[in-house]
């Protein structure tokens, strides 16, 4: 915030981090507190480089990386854009003229600010659709010496406008306007600032990082009208009236505009996702970019750089017994699933290894997200096949600012000043786990799903495209591609999806589709139910199938998208799906063999799957949701239970081999129990498993639980002893019953954000068991736990639950249960009493609405150990 950072601070807060398990910092500099003028850091000044080297110098030496922002807040902006070089947007202007009319009034544009506005285009257009180019004939001052020679004339001129967005959220010397991201000399003149004040050095940056494009209203280049002829091979000047037309239904102009959606696509993608990622490998760097709510080929644009980004959003729900979700903290729409694959289909076919997300953010209401819903939240990502999380809006916080510290007003604050800070450890742990195994080998996905980009571009309605997060229920979920593969994934199949481009570079090897050098290759190629199909990417497809690729159509194309040549297109379409003399194989499918391969075409898509012996995973019938990984000869499936029932069952996996079992909450390993090719595997709800599935054996057995005896309840008092938060630690308490801490007595209670410790004891008359579970019932919000002075490990999410039969002893046993509890109540205490603690220069602190943030009318939430405590023995 405001770059006010020093050395010391940073050290301090560096070390906290990786004590707590985390990789790496990001740093994005954005607007300041209040107050605190005097300690920022210009962006970029000599003394931001001191800083900046000396947190890659610090991170580094604890065994963390640096990632950065290439700006400040978002999108990409600075001083450095002048007029020239901002964000473009396309301005119509119309004039009606009758026969020998001229106009009087100079062709200029109205709209105030624009100073800096290019004409580009003048066009008449007669009453029999005539169209004619009047720029040659407009003279210096405006005017033009031009009338129709006889009825009504229309008359649209074209501005190259400026949208005058500046940078959201900038930091001091970051503020400007945000650039022109389809122009390349714009995009340079903006990285000349960093090259420049790099020195021409690497900088020892990890990844430059990009958040998602959020350039409103920036529909044009000044180079558009010269691409669009040359890629798509007719003058887009004589169509004007066409590109300002509000009619949403016309055919032709929804062709025309896809023809200016793919023509932006290209610009995006070369002239500033290529051009950024080829500057940051100049500075030994690697990028991330979050390319969700771009104008174009999402997979494309994410698969153009090193590390894909995609983001969650809010909430998703899930059937876990036990889990929060206010209604009060949901937004417009659910994180997808499937629009998380864009990202990580992108990595997967060009063959990265990284890709990430920006994670949590919004995940609830300000400081009311705990540890336990996070994890299913991150699961969901790494079903997706998610490898690299980031808590994104993690604030960097001086240690002596009082607390809560600075906060930043979108994100879950995974930082000291958070009283869960002392468990975080537990979910880093987690998350550690599972990604060690998610980032090593290569995915092990069947099926490759076409992406039919045309379907979507084709409307008639507005001009740029933005493809949102937040808008998946207007360009995702309404499609036949969205319900074939959410119908795929539920019934256990694993796929990517391909863009045209990736379509086009792919190669057939073995009968195996290959899309790129280092990528695994995919068993069948589908065509979803589409409309629109580029030609080049038809022929493509069929040669894929000659050279030995399977391929299932659900539909055949039944045009081709844009408007140039569009009868002659139409012809040579309908003679390439002439060509394939499909014979009936029945079920309703038929099929075409070509070459040493086969297209197929059917409806139902499972149907033909299934008929080619492409097995799907049955362990989906019983609710879990899986993904699957390559290293070497090992296989790996990660499963999850989001479904409100334990699972206690033999599996069957298509992979044959031993089936080892990795428990990614505490790390236990062992050698499962086979019945033939099943394995047996239990795992509650709320739980995750891996599994490695090779030909090596584990000396270990997995230890299940059979047999439970009847729970032994932990009836003894407990002493009840506050060790860390605020306002003031409360006085100890002797509870006979558990309850919420809020409940007590002392007034101080309903206040306190923090750090209980619970104490209390337990007889075992005889250890006979071979296991014992602790099981703590309810927990707000997460506890770490010694039995008889030995640490257990933290219960931080959902079952809140651990074997302890080592720690047991016959007789009297001691138990130490620390809890903590969300920051919600202290700052509503905050509230109620009016004590300041937000000020910042901007947005200020908002709340999940984006309206001014109040917690005082705020419910007390739930703190402590509630339970009950129980351990089952097992047999």
């Amino acid at each position: 915030m405001g770059n006010a950072v020093d050395d010391q601070n940073l050290d301090y807060v560096l070390q906290k981090y990786a004590a707590a398990g985390l990789g790496g910092v990001e740093v994005t500099p954005i607007y300041g507190a209040v107050g605190f003028e005097k300690q920022y850091l210009q962006f970029l000044s000599p003394a931001w480089l001191n800083a900046l080297h000396h947190t890659v110098k610090k991170a580094n030496a604890l065994g963390m990386g640096v990632d950065m922002n290439t700006g400040t807040g978002w999108p990409f902006g600075g001083p450095q854009i002048k007029p020239e070089y901002a964000a473009t947007k396309l301005i119509i202007q119309d004039y009606k003229l009758n026969a020998g009319e001229q106009l009087r009034e100079p062709v200029k544009v109205k709209e105030a600010k624009q100073d800096f506005a290019i004409l580009q285009a003048v066009t008449a257009y007669g009453p029999n659709e005539q169209a004619e180019n009047l720029l040659p004939l407009l003279q210096k001052d405006g005017t033009l010496s031009w009338s129709p020679k006889s009825d009504v004339w229309n008359i649209y001129a074209a501005f190259a406008g400026k949208t005058r967005q500046m940078v959201k959220r900038a930091a001091p010397g970051g503020a400007g306007f945000t650039l022109d991201h389809l122009d390349q000399k714009s995009v340079d003149v903006y990285l000349k600032r960093f090259t420049d004040s790099f020195a021409h050095k690497p900088q020892g940056i990890r990844s430059f990082f990009n958040d998602s494009y959020e350039v409103y209203g920036a529909t044009w280049t000044p180079t558009f009208f010269s691409e669009f002829k040359k890629n798509r091979g007719y003058e887009l000047e004589k169509h004007l009236k066409e590109l300002a037309s509000n009619d949403s239904t016309d055919e032709n102009i929804a062709r025309l505009k896809s023809d200016y959606r793919e023509t932006m696509d290209e610009l995006l993608l070369n002239n500033f996702t290529k051009n950024w990622t080829n500057w940051a490998h100049g500075l030994k760097s690697l990028t991330r970019n979050q390319s969700h709510g771009s104008p174009g080929n999402l997979l494309d644009l994410y698969g153009a750089v090193d590390i894909p980004e995609t983001e969650t959003f809010g909430s998703s729900a899930f059937d876990i017994p036990g889990l929060r979700r206010d209604t009060a903290d949901i937004r417009n729409v659910d994180p997808d699933p499937i629009m998380s694959k864009f990202a990580s289909s992108a990595a997967h076919t060009n063959g990265k290894t990284l890709v990430s997300s920006e994670t949590f953010t919004w995940l609830t209401e300000h400081f009311k997200t705990s540890y336990s819903q996070c994890k299913p939240e991150a699961e969901q990502l790494f079903l997706s096949g998610i490898n690299h999380v980031f808590y994104h809006g993690t604030t960097n916080s001086p240690k002596d600012i009082a607390w809560p510290g600075w906060l930043f007003y979108a994100s879950v604050e995974m930082n000291p000043n958070n009283s869960l800070w002392p468990h975080v450890n537990g979910l880093n742990q987690y998350i550690a786990r599972c990604q060690s195994i998610l980032q090593s080998g290569k995915p092990d996905n069947e099926l490759l799903i076409y992406w039919p980009i045309y379907d979507v571009w084709n409307k008639a309605k507005g001009l740029d495209m933005p493809l949102k997060v937040h808008d998946v229920d207007e360009w995702l979920h309404p499609t036949a591609f969205y319900k074939l593969a959410k119908d795929l994934s539920k019934v256990g199949y694993a796929y990517d999806f391909a863009s045209d481009r990736v379509l086009n570079r792919a190669t057939t090897v073995d009968h195996l589709l290959q899309t790129s050098e280092n990528a695994s290759p995919y068993k069948v190629l589908i065509i979803p139910e589409s409309k629109m199909m580029n030609l080049e990417t038809l022929d493509h497809i069929i040669q894929l199938a000659n050279k030995g690729a399977t391929v299932i159509f659900q539909q055949l194309p039944k045009d081709v998208p844009g408007l140039n040549d569009l009868e002659n297109r139409r012809t040579k379409l309908k003679s390439t799906l002439a060509s394939l003399g499909f014979q009936p194989d029945g079920n309703g499918i038929s099929s075409f063999k070509t070459g040493n391969g086969e297209i197929i075409l059917a409806n139902n898509v499972q149907e033909a799957l299934s008929l080619r012996h492409i097995n799907r995973e049955t362990l989906t019938d019983i609710g879990l949701k899986f993904i699957r990984r390559k290293n070497n000869s090992d296989t790996y499936y990660y499963l999850v239970n989001h479904t409100a029932k334990d699972v206690d069952t033999y599996l069957t996996v298509n992979v044959k081999g031993k089936v080892v079992i990795m428990d990614p909450q505490n790390g236990s390993i062992g050698s499962g129990a086979m019945k033939g090719n099943q394995v047996r595997v239990q795992i509650k709800s709320g739980q995750s498993l891996f599994l490695n599935v090779s030909n090596k054996t584990q000396n270990v057995a997995w230890k299940y639980l059979n047999q439970a005896a009847k729970p032994i309840a932990l009836t003894h008092p407990w002493t009840l002893h506050f060790t860390a938060g605020g306002p003031v630690l409360p006085a100890d308490q002797k509870l006979n019953k558990l309850v919420s801490w809020t409940d007590l007595k002392d007034p101080k209670l309903t206040a306190f954000s923090g750090t209980g410790v619970y104490n209390s004891h337990f007889v075992l008359s005889a250890k006979t068991a071979k296991e014992y579970v602790l099981s703590l019932g309810q927990v707000d919000e997460s506890a770490k736990v010694w039995v008889n002075g030995k640490e257990v490990g933290i219960l931080w999410s959902i079952p809140f639950e651990a074997r302890i039969g080592q720690y047991l002893k016959p007789g009297d046993n001691t138990i130490k249960i620390e809890v903590v509890n969300l920051m919600a109540n202290r700052i509503r205490d905050m509230d109620i009493r009016k004590i300041p603690w937000r000020n910042y220069h901007e947005i200020n602190f908002v709340n999940i609405d984006y309206k001014p943030f109040d917690a005082s009318n705020w419910s007390v939430m739930p703190s402590g150990l509630i339970g009950p405590v129980l351990i089952t023995p097992y047999n």
